[in-house]
Parts: structure tokens; C-alpha cells; sequence
């Protein structure tokens, strides 16, 4: 994969299954000056019957994770697509990942393609919560990836072994924790004080270009 002319500015969404993530990404992404690409709606739009949609589809029917390299591959061709129809605009919105880098792999192959600004860690200790709130989404939104708890638990087995340590691959003085258990507009609220300021010092102030 040729390396881009440009690495994309860029905050990370990250967390255990159920937290918010793709909750606060879409949020944010109906905001002028931000854009959200989710790994997990990438992946959801593949034709299932082409090789990699079988692929792709193979790993999420039993809550594992897709294999590092077809996980960025697919990534940067969605990316280069929403630039490509002007939905993402680089030098004007703040892009906003949420499901992606999910090992340590993809967080050493995406520092080709982005420069992580900042880290959001929505935090919550309460795993059956968070099991309950998958489970909900997953009868709502029609995800037959999420609708077994047995897949749902390997999921976060798979989160602890291989997505923890995603968090000490970045600099501490980048991450920021919110509490991910209070109401979406409270964990927004908490969000919003984040990502503003950067948005403000790249976009708006002295980092504007």
C-alpha cells in the first residue's frame, strides 16, 4: 500500500464493546468541522459475497477481531472514498475513528496514515451493562454480529487480550477518560470538552493552516 502525501489529523473514539463509541462518533460526526468513520460500519458495508466480504465476515460471525493488513487496507479505501465525494475534507474537519486501531498492529500501521491528536477513553467498569446495551443495539439496528452473547463475551475476551493494550501505545499526555456510563447527552457534554479544543488550536488558532 503506497504511503500517502498527507497523515489525516485525527482523534480516536476507544473502549470496550458497548461503551459508546459508535454512539459519540456518529454524534459528533453531524457537527460541522468533524467527520466519523467507524471500522465497524466499513465492514458492515462490504458486498458479503465478495472474497474479502467473506473474509470480514468470517472473523465478526465469532467476535474476532480482522486480520491487521485487510483491516487498514479496507480503512484507507473507505477513507480515500468519502474524500473523493467531499464528504470528508481534510483540511477542514477533524477526523474521528471509532472501532480502529483495535490492536497494537493497526495502531503501528495507521501512524502512516494519521496523526493522532487525541485519545478518548470512554471508561466503564460495568461489563453486564454493557453486555445488555450491545444486545439492545444488536435487536435495533438488525447486527446479527451482535445478537449472541456468546460471541458478544468473546468480543470482550478478545478486547482484553488483544485492544487494552492499544491504550499504552500512545502517549499518556494524549488520552483522555470519560465516563461512559452516564446519558448520551452527558457523555457528549464530556466529549465535546475534549475534542473542541482541538479542533480549536488545529482549525481556529495559531495550528491553522
Amino acid at each position: 500500500m503506497p504511503m500517502p502525501a498527507e497523515r489525516y489529523r485525527s482523534v480516536l473514539l476507544y473502549g470496550a464493546p458497548g461503551v459508546g463509541k459508535g454512539t459519540q462518533g456518529r454524534i459528533l460526526g453531524t457537527i460541522p468541522g468533524f467527520f466519523h468513520l467507524s471500522s465497524g460500519d466499513v465492514f458492515r458495508s462490504i458486498d458479503v459475497r465478495s472474497p474479502d466480504g467473506k473474509e470480514v465476515s468470517a472473523f465478526m460471525s465469532r467476535g474476532e477481531l480482522v486480520p491487521d493488513d485487510l483491516t487498514i487496507r479496507l480503512w484507507r479505501r473507505a477513507l480515500d472514498a468519502r474524500i473523493a465525494t467531499t464528504e470528508y475534507k481534510p483540511h477542514e474537519d477533524l477526523l474521528i475513528l471509532d472501532g480502529i486501531p483495535r490492536s497494537v498492529g493497526q495502531s503501528q500501521l495507521l501512524q502512516g496514515h494519521i496523526e493522532a491528536l487525541g485519545v478518548i477513553h470512554l471508561v466503564s467498569t460495568d461489563e453486564p451493562k454493557m453486555i445488555e446495551r450491545i444486545r439492545r443495539r444488536a435487536i435495533r439496528e438488525n447486527r446479527a454480529d451482535d445478537a449472541n452473547e456468546s460471541v458478544i463475551r468473546r468480543r470482550f475476551e478478545i478486547y482484553r487480550q488483544q485492544t487494552a493494550p492499544v491504550i499504552d501505545f500512545y502517549d499518556p499526555g494524549l488520552i483522555a477518560e470519560v465516563d461512559a456510563l452516564g446519558s448520551p447527552a452527558e457523555v457528549l457534554r464530556d466529549v465535546l470538552e475534549c475534542v473542541i479544543p482541538i479542533q480549536n488550536r488545529i482549525f481556529y488558532g495559531n495550528g491553522r493552516q
